[in-house]
């Protein structure tokens, strides 16, 4: 598993067929660019029906997690690089299946409490085995906290 964080600059047409066993399939690639000095860009796979899940756009802002394989043919090995997972930058995912995904605004509900929580000098409630309040409340005057020289 891998993942890239990036802009969709290519979305190609679906490719679609019927395999030698005689089940359908369906294919999509599409191009990511990273946002570094100097820029990398991967072409993946997108298939079956996460083709519609996805929904790629050129222009996006994405972060792809993906899975990387060879294979042989005509005694040449080939990568193939097939997206499993797409979240866009506004913090939109699409469903993991037979997973949990936490949104966003609930991770950043409870890290708030977690926050505030400390800040009162409350325990942790992320982690109640960890009874110990913070050394000093922010905005403290010096030298009230602790009796340190420096």
């Amino acid at each position: 598993m891998a993942e890239i964080t990036g802009k969709i600059i290519a979305v190609l047409p679906t490719k679609s067929g019927t395999s030698a066993r005689g089940t359908q399939w369906s294919s999509q690639t599409s191009v990511i660019e990273t946002h570094e000095q100097y820029p990398k860009r991967v072409a993946f796979d997108v298939l079956g029906d996460k083709i519609t899940e996805f929904n790629l756009q050129v222009g996006e802002e994405v972060t792809v997690s993906f899975d990387i394989n060879a294979r042989e043919y005509n005694g040449k090995w080939w990568n193939s690089v097939n997206a499993w997972q797409v979240v866009r930058q506004g913090g939109q995912q699409a469903p993991m299946q037979g997973g949990y995904n936490m949104s966003p605004q609930v991770g950043a509900q409870a890290a708030q409490a977690a926050q505030q929580a400390a800040m009162a000098g409350a325990p942790n409630p992320m982690n109640p085995n960890n009874p110990f309040p913070p050394a000093q409340q922010p905005g403290a005057p010096a030298g009230q906290a602790d009796n340190l020289p420096f």
